[in-house]
């Protein structure tokens, strides 16, 4: 026994069997707490805990919606293709038949042109035709009654203008002659003119186009003949009346006298 176990202010207070029971037992279930929550913490470090989801499964219903909407939407862009194509077949065909119809009215004005030259044509060669027809009648009947050709009833400036180109036949011909012994046909007439102060042009066809135009048929002592179309002509004279003209002919005939049936004119024109 202690020394001081007497000493009632020493003694220890004595602890209940239960307490001491109880405390044990709180004492072992903390440890075995700590002893679990190690062993999770320690689990718990070693392997990552990995969580899945599931996905849902596709059911047949689904996988049908699936492929009709795909087919749907193959479908419209076939259309469209389609589409693209016929709009594009469609213009390209509006455009050909623009151009058809272009040159379909190209091919028929060019035919009405045609016609319409075609139809000119034969009236003048029939009024020329006609025109000559009732020259040569006066011709021939002067011819078969033995007047006198080489007479003219022109007076004035135009019995001037006879007057000269009667004086120089027998004169030779030679291309752009204009005198005084050798003349071309333009020459011949421009010089006549000149004589009585008409300035006429040097070639035949402005001299075609130098006066005004006559019917063949009311011919003047003095009018210029001119072979070819007006402003075109590719030889001119003078008709000196009683059917007859005078003109530089060719290297052959040189200036010569002749009557209109000889060689009928296309035309004529009146200056003075």
């Amino acid at each position: 026994m202690s020394h001081t176990a007497l000493i009632r202010s020493h003694r220890k207070p004595r602890r209940s069997a239960s307490k001491i029971a109880m405390r044990a037992g709180v004492a072992g279930g903390v440890l075995s707490t700590l002893a679990v929550a190690g062993a999770s913490g320690s689990a718990s470090a070693a392997e990552p805990v990995t969580q899945t989801l599931e996905l849902p499964t596709l059911t047949a219903d689904l996988a049908a919606q699936v492929a009709q909407s795909a087919d749907a939407t193959q479908q419209a862009a076939a259309n469209y293709q389609l589409q693209a194509e016929r709009d594009s077949a469609a213009a390209k065909a509006a455009k050909q038949a623009k151009s058809d119809l272009a040159e379909a009215k190209q091919k028929a004005e060019a035919k009405k042109k045609a016609q319409q030259a075609a139809r000119k044509a034969a009236a003048e060669r029939a009024s020329r035709s006609a025109e000559r027809t009732t020259l040569a009648a006066p011709a021939a009947s002067s011819a078969s009654t033995g007047t006198s050709t080489s007479t003219s009833t022109a007076t004035g400036s135009a019995a001037a203008v006879i007057a000269f180109v009667k004086a120089q036949i027998g004169d030779a011909y030679v291309s752009g002659g204009t005198g005084p012994n050798s003349w071309d046909c333009s020459g011949l007439v421009q010089a006549a003119f000149k004589q009585v102060g008409v300035n006429l042009p040097r070639v035949s066809q402005d001299q075609s186009t130098a006066g005004t135009q006559v019917s063949l048929s009311n011919l003047q002592p003095g009018d210029i003949l001119y072979w070819g179309s007006a402003g075109s002509a590719y030889h001119v004279a003078v008709y000196v009346g009683d059917g007859m003209f005078v003109g530089a002919q060719n290297p052959s005939t040189g200036v010569a006298e002749k009557p209109l049936s000889y060689d009928p004119p296309t035309g004529a024109v009146r200056v003075l």
